[in-house]
């Protein structure tokens, strides 16, 4: 079985791999039956000659490999015919841009893996970003709020060479006596949480929360049955409200009065209630000035989120009266940071973490017969076809919805 490192080639650039030149040599060690090539690339966080050095061969000649790797969507153009291909499609909730991507996928007789559905049998991903998309994204949030009222000017993540930095820059700040709201109980929420603690600030339950003031600054983290409640007024179990969204109404402007900060790490499922309109935001009661989107749902849940921010340029002003962009440093405006590409800011530890888990849950699958059905569930394509589990998608594919 030989495994194929490719090239990112989407733009904006993303220097991320899914096996890092280290994760290369474990993969070699548990599986002797094993071969991996690498397809050079410029960008890559890690140096084609880092590769070399752990006796990976470096070539542009990919035919050899039988699993093609890689992060980012693949132009169609790139696509090489008939093999078996691992990437994030970004397909697989009928997104109309990778249309044609799929449609090409499949005229290619490609067998396509989609890392957003590497799941258990119960259904928990993984393989995922999530984390670095946390970190980055709550740090990039404390960074917008000494930008917004001229506080202090972190530098940005993508400057600083690893998470180890990230940190110790955080430790040289510190903030006002400010209320942040954290929302989310999954991955990206527990990394959001490693860069609040990393700067000691302390965490407060929610009836403190909702009725001290502090003198120093304090978090609060919310799971779902914290800003939703039940349009019966009964008490239900965590699961009816994921069976059940639409019985459920936000609960979210109690706490939009008290907090100065709001972190988005949850994970906002289709038919759930919205956690605060553009509506909730003009009104007196709504005082959140700095909104760190790293869920980033455009026009959705969180309404001051407009549009996606770029690494380059990641923040923007929301004026709730008009409705409208503006400078994120004006009195009345939210300033947002919603970059929907977070871990690419922290490039080395975000792959490493990734081959972390694709080792540990996707690569064993290959020889064992894919005993626990890893490669299975994934597997979107077969012989030019859909396969069962993703054949809901063939309405899209042929462009009638």
């Amino acid at each position: 079985m030989t495994f194929g490192i490719i090239k990112e080639r989407k733009n904006p650039p993303d220097r991320r791999v899914v096996l890092s030149p280290s994760a290369c040599q474990t993969v070699l060690k548990q599986f002797p039956e094993a071969s991996i090539v690498v397809e050079p690339s410029e960008l890559r966080v890690f140096a084609d000659g880092q590769y070399r050095e752990s006796g990976i061969n470096v070539t542009p000649d990919l035919s050899s490999a039988d699993v093609l790797l890689g992060v980012k969507e693949v132009p169609i153009d790139a696509l090489i015919p008939n093999k078996k291909y691992f990437f994030f499609s970004h397909t697989i909730k009928k997104q109309p841009y990778n249309r044609n991507l799929l449609r090409a996928v499949l005229e290619k007789n490609i067998e396509l893996y989609d890392h957003e559905v590497i799941t258990s049998p119960k259904g928990q991903r993984l393989v995922a970003f999530g984390r670095y998309a946390g970190l980055v994204g709550a740090y990039n949030g404390i960074r917008t709020y000494g930008l917004k009222f001229g506080l202090f000017e972190l530098p940005k993540a993508e400057s600083l060479p690893d998470l180890k930095a990230v940190l110790e820059t955080l430790k040289q700040f510190g903030l006002p006596p400010i209320k942040i709201l954290l929302t989310g109980k999954g991955r990206v929420a527990g990394g959001a949480r490693e860069i609040l603690e990393a700067m000691n600030i302390r965490e407060v339950g929610v009836a403190d929360y909702l009725s001290k003031d502090f003198t120093y600054p304090v978090f609060c983290q919310l799971d779902v049955l914290d800003y939703n409640k039940p349009k019966d007024g009964a008490k239900h179990p965590l699961k009816h409200f994921y069976h059940h969204p639409e019985e459920y109404v936000s609960d979210f402007m109690k706490y939009a009065g008290v907090t100065d900060m709001y972190i988005a790490g949850h994970f906002y499922g289709q038919g759930a209630p919205y956690l605060f309109t553009r509506e909730d935001a003009k009104s007196d009661r709504f005082r959140i000035k700095v909104v760190a989107d790293i869920s980033c749902d455009i026009d959705g849940p969180v309404a001051t989120t407009i549009r996606p921010s770029t690494i380059e340029d990641p923040i923007y002003g929301y004026n709730p009266k008009s409705e409208q962009e503006v400078d994120f440093r004006d009195t009345d405006a939210v300033a947002v940071m919603a970059v929907d590409n977070l871990p690419c800011e922290l490039p080395s530890d975000a792959s490493v973490g990734f081959g972390e888990s694709f080792i540990k849950h996707v690569i064993p699958a290959f020889f064992d017969n894919d005993a626990k059905g890893i490669l299975e569930r994934a597997r979107m394509t077969k012989d030019g076809k859909l396969t069962d589990r993703y054949s809901y998608l063939q309405d899209y594919v042929d462009g009638k919805e």
